[in-house]
């Protein structure tokens, strides 16, 4: 109980007694004796006072915050990789974001953790204050075994858990990014009140984490939620997965950044053209450019904003979520997303089962992948301060 504990304190500071019992099901005395454990050993604290509900106010709990631990997180995509460390408010301390690394590179592995040593090195991090080292990335991540089987046993990246473990001698768990998405609405942003949510992860690729009964829902081989891989594109063009007609080829900014290029070796004039050459990630400067109101760039988030409202339509129908929310990169530029995304749920959905499904788009943007993916290692080694 004292992990559950710890954890809703994380999620959730300045909570009373009877709160914290509620959330966990537990009976108020039992959790009152281990919060005065906690309370002896300096691990939480008490902070002012509930609002009065007729009574006596409540006293309030959260963690010390005069705690030094700190959590570690690599974000990684198929191009770019950020690393972090928040410490136990949630808040970042230090962060270095868009480091240019492909993982189709032979030295994807190498450079991720040549990057991590540099991290702790230039912000002069103390191994012993880490509680552990949380990896986010695309692929078929088995987050019990701590493998992505979307590589081959002799490639580097299929056990770079392992290996980050070994190098740092600080434990580590991996999950894939759509999931760490996903758990970051359900405890900070859009899926907070939702217990039956699909978070769609919009960023190259088109991820999906699916929230049931407010957990995770990973399936039998911990796969679950290949949203980018439903054959619904008519191109028929290869797919990274080896198959045609992915969502991905049509639904992705990957897709719209291709298209954008394509229009403008026709002719179109679009300043992503100068962007592009000014921002590290080509993703920046598609949000930048439609921000400015580019049309080419604007045209082209509109066409996968249409194929993924397809794709979403199949997934109201197979699962008929409370609530559907865009979130990554791409929920930065949902204002253009959505109404495109409803013109196709509306045109492919059943009205009946789709009515009750509602779409938003993520406040989190950028930010949930890296609050995920510290939540991972909150989840997993939290108990870690008490020692």
């Amino acid at each position: 109980m004292i992990v559950d504990i710890l954890r809703n304190l994380y999620y959730r500071p300045m909570q009373p007694i009877a709160e914290i019992a509620n959330a966990l099901s537990r009976s108020i005395p039992s959790v009152t004796k281990q919060l005065n454990g906690l309370l002896m050993k300096d691990i939480i604290v008490e902070k002012g006072y509930a609002a009065s509900t007729g009574g006596r106010k409540a006293i309030q709990y959260m963690l010390n915050e005069d705690l030094n631990h700190i959590v570690l997180s690599l974000s990684i995509d198929q191009f770019y990789t950020s690393i972090a460390s928040s410490n136990l408010r949630t808040e970042v301390l230090h962060s270095e974001n868009n480091i240019p690394i492909d993982l189709k590179g032979p030295e994807a592995s190498a450079i991720i953790m040549d990057s991590l040593e540099d991290f702790l090195s230039k912000h002069q991090i103390r191994k012993h204050l880490v509680i552990g080292i949380g990896i986010s990335m695309p692929g078929f991540v088995n987050s019990e075994t701590g493998l992505n089987e979307s590589y081959s046993e002799d490639s580097s990246l299929y056990n770079i858990r392992e290996q980050i473990e070994n190098r740092f001698e600080i434990p580590a768990v991996i999950d894939n990014d759509s999931r760490c998405v996903a758990w970051a609405e359900k405890k900070f942003g859009e899926a907070q009140d939702s217990s039956h949510s699909l978070v769609i992860n919009l960023n190259w690729g088109v991820g999906l984490g699916i929230l049931i009964n407010d957990d995770i829902f990973k399936g039998t081989s911990g796969f679950a939620g290949e949203f980018s891989h439903i054959p619904l594109s008519d191109t028929l063009t290869l797919c990274s997965c080896g198959k045609r007609g992915c969502l991905e080829v049509e639904a992705s900014i990957s897709a719209a950044i291709r298209n954008i290029q394509k229009d403008i070796k026709k002719g179109a004039y679009s300043i992503y053209e100068k962007l592009e050459l000014e921002h590290n990630n080509k993703v920046e400067a598609l949000i930048k450019s439609v921000q400015i109101g580019d049309q080419v760039a604007i045209n082209n988030i509109g066409k996968i904003g249409y194929l993924l409202g397809k794709g979403i339509s199949t997934l109201i129908h197979i699962l008929n979520p409370h609530r559907i929310i865009i979130s990554g990169r791409g929920a930065e530029i949902g204002q253009i997303l959505a109404p495109h995304i409803q013109v196709a749920v509306n045109e492919y959905s059943i009205p009946k089962i789709a009515k009750k499904t509602t779409l938003s788009i993520s406040t989190l943007h950028r930010s949930a992948q890296q609050l995920g993916t510290t939540a991972l290692v909150i989840e997993k080694f939290i108990a870690r301060i008490i020692n």
